[in-house]
């Protein structure tokens, strides 16, 4: 069980979830620097926010996507082999762009720093499993044990739990499913939930798991795992296209909040599908 003593946003109470009071007010990464952002560059607008805008109500700085992936030559949004995993295959900070992540610390020191700013710490993160963790057959992390997982005589690996005809759809080389029906499948996402809880992750932007790419099972049981945790996460599903009401309310009492829309530009159309959208 991860413990922590830090206070966060409402989150998924042990009985049943809450939604977020308000929307959270905060910055995000992508807009200004996609995925290439620096672990200077996060913090110097952590730093601006907090100086700023924390005073009205903005709390949150939130890293998004692909922090794992090496910024070199041949590497975008869905190339394959370029992440940084660790030996159970789970994603790790790019110590490239994140020095202060060297030596297996994650995101610790990072989340440190803003919520010495008064401010909480959030990640972007991909459905499932890796196609990287998949290739290598990374074996899987009992975080009951500390060693392998094993399950009827047996030591599991990433590939009996990745599910390749359900890659996601944007990034498909990137990533895909688990197989939740599988012990070894529950356990890898436990192993990610609690290591973010343990870096000191307050929020969580949990992409290609809504909308047109549903999988219920999968933010189920990452609902459960983190219902069972200490520190309080915000559970968010994104990006939401081809939401309908019927799948809203499959997740309204599993996730703190979630996305109905897909990302906007300065275009009328992205403005212009929201009437569709809300009605």
């Amino acid at each position: 069980m991860v413990s922590c003593f830090r206070v966060s946003a409402k989150t998924l109470s042990n009985e049943e979830p809450e939604h977020a009071s308000f929307p959270p007010r905060g910055w995000n990464s992508y807009d200004c620097f996609r995925w290439i952002v620096s672990e200077e560059e996060f913090l110097q607008n952590a730093q601006i926010i907090s100086e700023r805008l924390h005073a009205y109500g903005y709390e949150y700085v939130v890293v998004d996507f692909l922090w794992y992936r090496r910024k070199v030559k041949g590497a975008y949004t869905d190339s394959q082999g370029f992440d940084v995993i660790d030996k159970w295959g789970r994603m790790v900070p790019d110590p490239d762009r994140w020095p202060s992540s060297a030596g297996g610390k994650g995101f610790t020191e990072v989340a440190n720093k803003v919520h010495s700013m008064g401010l909480k710490f959030g990640i972007h993160v991909m459905r499932g499993i890796s196609t990287q963790a998949v290739n290598a057959n990374t074996p899987i992390l009992d975080t009951t044990t500390g060693g392998a997982y094993e399950e009827s005589g047996r030591k599991w690996s990433a590939k009996d739990i990745g599910v390749k005809e359900r890659a996601c759809a944007w990034m498909s080389h990137g990533f895909m499913s688990v197989d939740t029906k599988l012990g070894a499948g529950r356990a890898f996402l436990r192993s990610l939930y609690e290591q973010y809880a343990e870096w000191g992750v307050d929020f969580v932007k949990h992409d290609c798991v809504f909308g047109a790419d549903l999988d219920i099972n999968e933010i189920s049981v990452v609902s459960e795992v983190l219902k069972q945790l200490d520190c309080p996460i915000l559970y968010s599903l994104s990006p939401g296209t081809s939401v309908t009401p019927a799948m809203a309310k499959d997740v309204s009492g599993l996730a703190n909040m979630y996305r109905i829309a897909a990302d906007d530009w300065d275009s009328w159309g992205d403005v212009a599908s929201h009437f569709d959208v809300t009605r």
